[in-house]
C-alpha cells in the first residue's frame, strides 16, 4: 500500500488525512496511533476507537493539562511505550491532536531522535474550526465519519 501524503517540506514522513490513517492502520499490522492530546481532551471530547481493527490507541500527552506546559519527557515516554509494542523505527507511526498542530510537532520531535515513518494526521481529531468557532464540521477525523468513542 502507498501512503499517500501532503506537505511532505517536513523533516517527518510527510501529512495524510484521517482516512488515510484509517487505511494504514487497518493495513500494515505493525501501524500504530499516538494521540498527543490530554487526557482531558480523550476524556471529554472523545477518542478514535480502533478495536474493530483490534487495535487500541496510545496517548502521551505533548503538553500537560492545564497549565500548557511541554512534556519534557514526551520522547522518552512514546520510545518506550512504542518499543514495548514491539514497534519498530521503519513502522508507520500515526500522530493525532485536535486539529494537527500538536501531533506534528510530535512527529517531528520523532523522526529526530530516528524513527523514520512518523506522520501526521492533518485536521486531527476534531479538525478546523468554522465561522461559528464549531470544530468537526469541516474537517478532521470526526467530520470524515470514522470509528470514535467518547469515555
Amino acid at each position: 500500500m502507498h501512503i499517500e501524503t501532503f506537505k511532505n517540506e517536513t523533516n517527518y514522513a510527510g501529512d495524510i488525512s484521517p482516512a488515510m490513517a484509517w487505511q494504514v492502520l487497518k493495513e500494515f499490522k505493525k501501524s500504530t496511533l499516538l494521540d498527543v492530546r490530554t487526557y482531558a481532551e480523550l476524556n471529554f471530547v472523545g477518542q478514535p476507537d480502533l478495536s474493530s481493527i483490534n487495535k487500541s490507541i496510545k496517548n502521551i500527552e505533548l503538553q500537560m493539562f492545564p497549565s500548557g506546559k511541554l512534556n519534557s519527557e514526551f520522547t522518552k515516554q512514546a520510545e518506550i511505550e512504542l518499543e514495548n509494542e514491539h514497534i519498530e523505527r521503519e513502522d508507520p507511526i500515526l500522530f493525532l491532536c485536535r486539529s494537527g498542530a500538536r501531533s506534528a510537532q510530535s512527529a517531528s520531535l520523532m523522526a529526530q531522535r530516528g524513527w523514520k515513518n512518523c506522520y501526521n494526521i492533518a485536521f486531527g481529531f476534531e479538525g478546523d474550526p468554522n465561522e461559528y468557532h464549531h470544530r468537526a464540521c469541516i474537517n478532521g477525523w470526526k467530520k470524515e465519519g470514522l470509528p470514535w468513542i467518547q469515555l
